[in-house]
């Protein structure tokens, strides 16, 4: 069971991190209005290499996300931000909602 879309009010545009290159970092096609749950709120979080680093959103999104971290993220306020960490939150065989959860810069 994902989580209801009418908890995700908001809409998002993704652009998936894929790789670093002699340029600069790539990313996927942009998937634009995704639906999310945005909190904008100064959180302290550890990203992927384990250093604590400062999020100031929070996003909640279905489960299956492509977001790595590392994606550049447009909030609804048109702000562009990057994905620190993603966190899939899965409970099998547990009636409760599935879904992703990324702290962005």
């Amino acid at each position: 069971m994902n989580v209801p879309a009418w908890l995700l009010p908001h809409r998002i545009t993704i652009e998936p991190y894929r790789s670093d290159s002699a340029y600069g970092p790539t990313y996927g096609p942009p998937v634009a209005d995704v639906p999310a749950l945005v909190s904008a709120k100064i959180r302290t979080v550890r990203d992927r290499e384990g250093r604590e680093v400062t999020s100031t959103a929070q996003i909640i999104a279905a489960a299956g996300l492509d977001c790595p971290a590392e994606s550049r993220i447009t909030l609804p306020d048109g702000r562009t931000t990057k994905a620190i960490s993603v966190a899939p939150h899965t409970a099998p065989g547990l009636p409760v909602p599935q879904s992703t959860e990324v702290s962005a810069e």
